[in-house]
């Protein structure tokens, strides 16, 4: 808190004022409540100076020194009147929120303060940080926001640097950010070391000071540790919530209230490096040409009931996050590695869904249980196709493919959304360190699984709605009529045609990328331009359908170890098929795993939280990502590689590596000396005098300039060297009035000109003026 600027003043004019120190050691003394009239009596404080004290609490109390109630003071305890807050808790819905900074004389722990949201405000979420005003409210202590701080307002990462003349620098790792802040508390930070640090002051006084180091910046696992900083994301769990879950690992499983379909030969097809397995899939022939089907899924409604501890964390972290060298887990790893995940060859808790499938791949009937199993194999993608391709499957795996098969007419006929855009992969090795990135290979196993999972949601949903249950819905809206039209001028840009008078189908988007030929780089990008009309994916309790996957009810049953909301889901079916079981004698978890009456009416509270969450972890991880693979091509600078256009902006235009991936910024200040003019409907850049064009989904070959491991960030350039070419400032918009006197102060001047006349100069503003914000892509 700045200090108030009359107090100075107040304490030259009187003298004989006590400072600030004397009133906190005289309210420290008392043991009650004390008022300016007390003050002032045990000072002698006479006329003015009693109008002068009366100030001086004033300027206290918005100092955080003392608490005011009318006229009565005590010590405040270093909370401040108004003051920013960090929400630690969620308590029953309610916040849970602490000093941010806390350092009283007598060591004591924070207050927790209860925060009361307005209604009309978004509702807080751990991790979150406000500007609050607070008050003591009987023996507690309330807070009233008064807004929301955005995390860069917060805390910044960044790497240690330290100038010629021994000043110290914080280099951001987020791209977004161009500059380096002065670094004014070093902590024990050293040269070249990853730290967080917060902001100091404002405006031209404002620097940085380091909070907490983290180590080397390139070391294995500094690059999700980064992303895990930045965005917030819990990473470990109180030792209450470790002893709970133990508690709860221990619970036996009752053979008399499960259905037992140990003798089933259920097979978990998943990643060769899966950390955990909570889906397991079974088919045989029913005789007359369809299927019985089983998708069974771990029971962790059994495990964590709500209103427990793990269930509180569980909703605060909303999913897992996935890095390519570490998982954050939802659930503790004795749940979520040991207990609930279906290893092979152990008895394990399912909530089992039974599927009748006719002959055209249809879902005709559905149940679910509780059920007890043994999985009888773990196989990979990789390892269950190549027995497959080998015409040497076992018969387990034989019948789901033939099941599949079926389930995929079904999907043909449905027609969904078909964006098989390639995933990038990151090959470590056992030292940490980056063997390699690949393209993920689309497998038809991939597919097997995918198609039973979609059925099981499906059914889980309508199941639901069946009964008159809560459903936590997986929605996706059909694309605004705005995407729709920036994606029909994309289309005309590239010769095609989308009318918005039609209807508009996952098939429509379908016809026209088969439409594109056979060119793999053309349809890619078409995808991609179809992906980014589409809107965000989100949960909620309001059915609005899944445009993309052409259905009409849907929800999220099948990942309960890792996603919340499917948890939500196995606990409405719980109630709704009166699946709940006897608490054992001696446990202390809560009895009940179904959904609790405050989970029924927040449901639309939770589902946005969570729906948070899911935002927050793909963002992270799509950073960790584009760091793995700039430090893999940091020693590859000066390399020419070939690449794709992927989008063109006014400041240059966006390529990625060609069978890599791996977007880089190509500034329009390398292109050469002319002025090139951009299309926005067009995606294309085209140079004035020479008609060199630039535009989405051309091939060229680019040499990398800078890879940047720390911000994820790859710049490329014109590999006869267009960037080495120094570009002179220029202005080119006439309509537009000039925003400042003098040269090089904007749009107006109209273009440069050499002697004959020609035009010299490429882009608009001062040189190195270009700011790279970063090209993000969505996902369904």
């Amino acid at each position: 808190m700045n200090k108030p600027k009359n107090t100075k003043k107040i304490a030259q004019k009187f003298q004989g004022l006590p400072s600030k120190d004397q009133i906190m050691e005289f309210i420290r003394g008392s043991d009650t409540r004390v008022g300016k009239r007390e003050i002032a009596k045990h000072f002698r404080l006479k006329g003015q100076e009693k109008i002068a004290l009366k100030a001086l609490l004033k300027d206290m109390a918005e100092e955080g020194l003392i608490d005011s109630s009318k006229s009565a003071f005590h010590k405040m305890g270093g909370v401040p009147r108004v003051t920013v807050l960090r929400v630690v808790e969620i308590d029953d819905g309610e916040p849970i929120a602490v000093p941010e900074s806390w350092n009283p004389d007598d060591g004591s722990a924070p207050p927790r303060l209860r925060v009361i949201e307005k209604k009309k405000q978004a509702a807080l979420r751990t991790g979150d940080r406000i500007l609050a005003r607070t008050e003591e409210k009987g023996s507690g202590w309330l807070a009233h926001p008064m807004k929301k701080l955005a995390v860069a307002e917060d805390q910044m990462l960044g790497v240690i640097e330290i100038d010629g003349g021994g000043k110290a620098w914080l280099a951001p790792v987020d791209k977004r950010i161009r500059n380096s802040s002065p670094v004014s508390d070093l902590g024990n930070a050293e040269k070249g070391q990853l730290v967080v640090a917060e902001p100091v002051g404002r405006g031209r006084n404002s620097s940085v000071k380091v909070t907490e180091v983290l180590g080397d910046p390139l070391a294995p696992k500094s690059f999700s540790l980064i992303a895990i900083h930045k965005y917030g994301i819990p990473n470990r769990f109180s030792q209450e919530v470790l002893d709970e879950a133990e508690k709860a690992a221990q619970l036996p499983l009752s053979e008399d209230d499960r259905e037992d379909l140990r003798h089933l030969p259920i097979i978990a097809i998943d990643p060769a490096d899966a950390r955990d397995h909570d889906d397991a899939i079974w088919a045989e022939s029913d005789g007359e040409g369809g299927f019985n089907a089983l998708v069974a899924i771990a029971d962790v409604s059994f495990y964590v009931r709500p209103g427990s501890n793990i269930d509180k964390e569980a909703r605060r972290r909303g999913n897992s996050v996935y890095f390519p060298d570490r998982v954050v887990p939802m659930l503790p790893e004795v749940l979520s590695a040991d207990v609930c995940s279906l290893g092979e060859g152990r008895d394990r808790a399912a909530m089992a869904c039974h599927l009748k499938i006719d002959a055209d791949g249809r879902v005709t009937d559905w149940r679910f249980t509780r059920a007890i199993l043994r999985i009888e194999q773990v196989i990979a993608y990789e390892d269950a196709q190549a027995q497959i391709d080998a015409g040497n499957a076992t018969g387990p795996i034989n019948a789901l493919w033939a099941c599949w098969k079926a389930l995929n007419a079904a999907r043909d006929d449905r027609d969904p959304l078909d964006l098989d855009l390639p995933e990038r992969r990151v090959e470590l090795g056992e030292d940490g360190k980056i063997k390699g990135i690949k393209v993920r290979e689309r497998l038809d196993a991939h597919r097997v699984v995918e198609d039973f999972m979609i059925a099981a949601n499906v059914a889980a949903a309508k199941a639901l709605e069946s009964k008159a249950s809560p459903v936590v819905y997986r929605i996706h809206e059909p694309p605004t009529r705005e995407k729709l039209i920036a994606l029909r001028e994309y289309f005309e840009s590239i010769g095609k045609n989308l009318a918005l008078g039609q209807v508009i189908t996952p098939g429509l988007f379908n016809r026209m990328i088969k439409d594109m030929g056979d060119d793999p780089g053309e349809k890619a990008l078409v995808m991609e331009a179809v992906l980014r009309s589409q809107t965000q994916a989100y949960y909620g309790p309001q059915n609005a359908g899944h445009f993309g996957l052409a259905l009409g009810s849907y929800a999220h049953f099948t990942s309960p170890i890792r996603r919340y909301a499917d948890l939500l889901v196995h606990r409405a079916l719980v109630d709704s098929y009166k699946l709940e079981q006897p608490k054992p004698k001696g446990n202390t978890i809560p009895a009940h795993s179904g959904l609790s009456d405050k989970d029924r009416a927040d449901l639309g509270k939770i589902t946005d939280a969570i729906s948070i969450t899911e935002r927050r972890a793909m963002e992270a991880e799509r950073d960790t990502i584009d760091r793995y693979v700039a430090a893999w091509l940091s020693g590859r600078v000066g390399e020419v590689f070939e690449t794709r256009i992927t989008g063109v902006q006014k400041f240059g235009f966006f390529a990625t590596i060609v069978g890599m991936g791996g977007d880089g910024l190509v500034p329009i200040s390398t292109l050469g000396r002319e002025y090139f003019h951009y299309d926005e409907g067009a995606h294309k850049l085209t140079g004035e005098d020479s008609g060199t064009t630039y535009t989405v989904g051309d091939v060229l070959d680019l040499r990398l300039g800078e890879a940047n491991p720390l911000t994820g960030a790859l710049k490329f350039e014109l590999p006869e060297g267009g960037g080495n070419q120094r570009v002179e400032p220029r202005g080119r918009r006439p309509e537009k009035k000039p925003r400042g006197k003098g040269p090089g102060k904007g749009p107006g001047r109209g273009p440069r000109k050499d002697k004959q006349g020609k035009h010299t100069v490429g882009k608009r503003g001062r040189p190195g003026n270009i700011r790279h914000q970063g090209r993000g892509k969505k996902k369904k």
